[in-house]
């Protein structure tokens, strides 16, 4: 991961001492289930903790064993042996190193997953407030980048709270899905431990048992997971890349906050440039940067191998720590966003009411011309209008055949600004329920 863009909180999941104490727990409530069994003596179990519960395991130390036994498990049960003492012969009966990766795994995968749906849950607050704010704040929509026709500020806003609360709920389903235990031995058979062991350990470690684990959890679930962070990044960089094209300064009508003694560029002292949004757009292509390698993971040898491994130890700390950045940044961005409602409809006016040219075509129709004729008619003015020559509502009253079928008075109501704006309390009704 990089540190510039990584919260403490989310980091620490994925420190030596953390995964070491996980690896540790995994590993003591194995030998208390298999003491309960009388594979092992309930003095050893009991020892174990005793000793190890409270410890400081050290990684350097682990490092220095881990280059002469070339084994990361070994050289951490070695460790412990150091700290424990004799019992420690007791840890690890039966069992396969891939039951305490997996397993820890699934258990930082799962802490990550709570960070980041408290993340979007701080995503979705700031969203909703300023949607309600702006609900009625009239912009242009755009297609193509092009103008199109009439929305509200707010409305854009709904889109993306809904798209968020999508967000959470894939974030949900990956939580579940990778959140299982495997402690089943060599090629996943239980032949040297008992599945309650297994069973014991999944409620202690808060995970669910993985039904058939061949040794190593299936990287199905995996895949899962960084998908869902993948599809979740996009939905950051869809909304910061709406935040960039409205901070353009031909457009401004919305702005990241900009704080006293910010400075935007080293050559330009003018410069207020959407650093958040363009960092929150890099950070995007980072999360989704996991997603393929995920899922090729699937795809082991046999029973197993570990063609997944040294993925799994980049994607797993890079993708859950960038995303839950990300999240938090953009909720900072939401919550503090600069929002110009003048320059929305100085924006809006800025084609002379071309803005409401489907609704003269459709005011025509309605007087019994042809559509491909009133297409042709609304479409001749409006090219005027794009040549600079003059005002659309204008050149449609001086228009003979336009004229003949829409008073100038008719003509004046169809640019009512409210008829695009009559059904946003139904839009918003259905993303916020009463609120």
């Amino acid at each position: 991961m990089i540190p510039r863009y990584a919260r403490p909180e989310a980091a620490a999941i994925w420190s030596p001492e953390t995964k070491y104490k996980i690896w540790f727990e995994i590993e003591a409530h194995a030998a208390t289930a298999m003491a309960e069994l009388g594979v092992i003596p309930k003095s050893a179990a009991e020892a174990i903790w005793a000793k190890g519960k409270d410890a400081s395991f050290d990684s350097d130390r682990i490092d220095e064993i881990e280059r002469v036994t070339k084994h990361d498990v070994i050289a951490f049960l070695t460790h412990v042996a150091e700290i424990v003492g004799d019992e420690a012969r007791f840890l690890h009966q039966g069992m396969t190193s891939s039951d305490v990766l997996d397993t820890c795994f699934a258990v930082q995968l799962v802490r990550s997953a709570d960070l980041l749906i408290e993340g979007v849950d701080k995503v979705l607050v700031a969203i909703k407030r300023r949607a309600l704010e702006h609900k009625f704040t009239p912009c242009v929509g755009r297609s193509h980048g092009i103008h199109a026709e009439p929305v509200t500020f707010g409305l854009k806003l709904a889109g993306y709270y809904a798209e968020f609360v999508r967000a959470k709920k894939r974030l949900e389903t990956a939580r579940e899905e990778v959140a299982t235990c495997a402690i089943s031995g060599a090629v996943g058979t239980f032949a040297n431990v008992d599945p309650r062991v297994e069973a014991y350990v999944a409620e202690k470690m808060g995970l669910a048992v993985e039904p058939v684990s061949t040794q190593v959890i299936p990287r199905d679930r995996h895949a899962a997971y960084f998908a869902a962070l993948g599809v979740v990044a996009s939905s950051v960089e869809r909304l910061a890349v709406e935040i960039r094209h409205l901070q353009r300064t031909e457009v401004l009508e919305a702005e990241e906050p900009f704080d006293p003694g910010q400075k935007g560029s080293s050559a330009m002292p003018h410069k207020r440039n959407p650093i958040l949004t363009e960092n929150l757009t890099g950070l995007a292509r980072l999360v989704r940067s996991s997603v393929v390698p995920a899922m090729e993971n699937v795809a082991l040898w046999h029973e197993r191998d570990i063609s997944h491994s040294s993925v799994e130890r980049g994607i797993g700390p890079d993708a859950t720590v960038h995303l839950d950045f990300a999240l938090r940044r953009l909720a900072g961005v939401m919550e503090r966003l600069n929002v110009y409602p003048e320059n929305m409809a100085k924006n809006l006016d800025r084609l002379g009411g071309l803005v409401h040219s489907q609704r003269v075509l459709l005011a025509l129709t309605q007087k019994g011309m042809s559509r491909e004729d009133s297409y042709a008619a609304v479409q001749r003015n409006a090219m005027k209008v794009w040549r600079g020559e003059g005002a659309f509502l204008d050149f449609l009253k001086a228009d003979p055949e336009v004229s003949a079928n829409l008073t100038a008075a008719e003509l004046e109501a169809v640019f009512d600004l409210d008829y695009h704006t009559k059904h946003v309390d139904t839009v918003f009704a259905r993303v916020f329920g009463d609120a």
